[in-house]
């Protein structure tokens, strides 16, 4: 049985590695304007990291299921990430940075390995325990929230020229959580024995769950990429920015921390199409009254369940379909059709749209994108729950 003990070096993890995410995701945008990029070079560079989630994920989550070392495999992730993140101090033209965050970010992807390792300590006699996940994987929302409020404070007292700091400050974190992490290799025989993927993905709920959620963090995008900047051009401050980003983070952990007690009430397919359906009301929300700033608070609470829910019902739904060896590739795959596909087009569309139409045309397109994922996840629940067809 899992003891508390054995999941704090996961908690631990998870927090520094949210604490990175958390300033780099909403400040990358604002340090790359800042250096007097385009928009569209912009969005570019913010696709890097989604281009290494179509390649990456899949290649650490399948290297961890035939070796068996997660651990190992971690801790050359983030110590390449931080040797690689050392190199932003330098002054690189765009195609060089590209390069640069390229690598960096090619070995970042290894950390959602440890989701895939920690959805099997969490697990009970083959269930999910949303309860125990829940209660880790909230430090990471703690970390996010922390740097997400105390970097934009600090960027708008001493300027973005702090970001590559930050970044190496946070990976450094990284690094020193992954070697605390207990070298657990699994079992040799397990090692050896190698279990095909496609029979699982010829599943027609596997197949519309990856569409659903494809569609779902494609609809995401907008916030994930181009929020900060949408924001910064309404006339908000960094620290209002922050604050923003913040308040999204802070009912995360309120979700995370009670989520064992909403869950069990609805199938988890039906989670998801109320996922999406909320989606859709918060994008509604962020094009209407972006300028109103109490609108912009309810809408930012509502990421309790676009994503804190929405995240830890896919990952109880990769734990169903992906067990054990399967697991890492599982997860990898998750990571690949949830976050690089999405992350990728509309980093790219969003910098069309944005310098066509303007940034509110980023968060309509969102809206749209939104109806799908929702149809998606409607078919995902009708498969788990066929009409029944009464006898004649």
């Amino acid at each position: 049985m899992t003891t508390r003990r054995q999941l704090w070096p996961f908690a631990a993890l998870s927090a520094s590695y949210f604490a990175h995410i958390g300033f780099f995701n909403p400040y990358l945008p604002l340090w790359l304007q800042d250096m007097g990029l385009s928009l569209l070079t912009i969005s570019v560079l913010t696709a890097v990291q989604a281009t290494t989630r179509l390649f990456a994920p899949y290649a650490w989550g399948a290297l961890s299921d035939r070796t068996g070392e997660r651990v190992k495999l971690l801790r050359i992730g983030a110590s390449v990430a931080f040797a690689t993140a050392c190199l932003l101090f330098r002054d690189w033209s765009p195609v060089a940075l590209g390069l640069v965050l390229l690598l960096m970010f090619s070995h970042t992807s290894a950390m959602p390995m440890s989701e895939a390792a920690m959805a099997h300590l969490v697990s009970r006699e083959g269930g999910f325990d949303t309860k125990r996940y829940g209660r880790v994987r909230l430090w990471g929302s703690v970390g996010f929230l922390v740097t997400v409020f105390a970097a934009g404070a600090w960027f708008e007292t001493f300027g973005m020229q702090h970001f590559p700091g930050w970044t190496v400050l946070t990976l450094g974190a990284v690094l020193l959580s992954v070697w605390w992490m207990p070298d657990i290799r699994e079992s040799s025989p397990q090692v050896r024995e190698h279990v095909p993927v496609m029979p699982v993905l010829r599943q027609a709920p596997v197949r519309w769950f990856f569409v659903s959620t494809f569609f779902h963090v494609l609809s995401h995008i907008g916030i994930y990429v181009f929020f900060s900047l949408y924001l910064d051009s309404l006339g908000y401050s960094k620290t209002m920015i922050g604050l923003l980003w913040a308040v999204s983070v802070a009912v995360e952990v309120v979700w995370f921390f009670t989520q064992s007690r909403w869950l069990p009430r609805i199938p988890l397919s039906g989670w998801l199409v109320a996922c999406s359906g909320v989606m859709l009301l918060r994008m509604g929300l962020t094009v209407a009254w972006a300028d109103v700033l109490w609108v912009l608070l309810l809408a930012q609470t509502l990421h309790a369940i676009t994503f804190a829910t929405h995240h830890t019902v896919c990952i109880a739904m990769i734990s169903q379909h992906f067990p054990d060896r399967l697991r890492g590739r599982g997860q990898a795959l998750y990571t690949v059709v949830a976050y690089g596909f999405p992350g990728v087009l509309g980093a790219l569309l969003g910098g069309i749209l944005s310098e066509r139409w303007g940034l509110q045309s980023v968060f309509l397109a969102s809206c749209l994108i939104s109806v799908v994922a929702t149809a998606a996840a409607f078919k995902v629940w009708r498969l788990h729950h066929p009409r029944r067809v009464s006898a004649p």
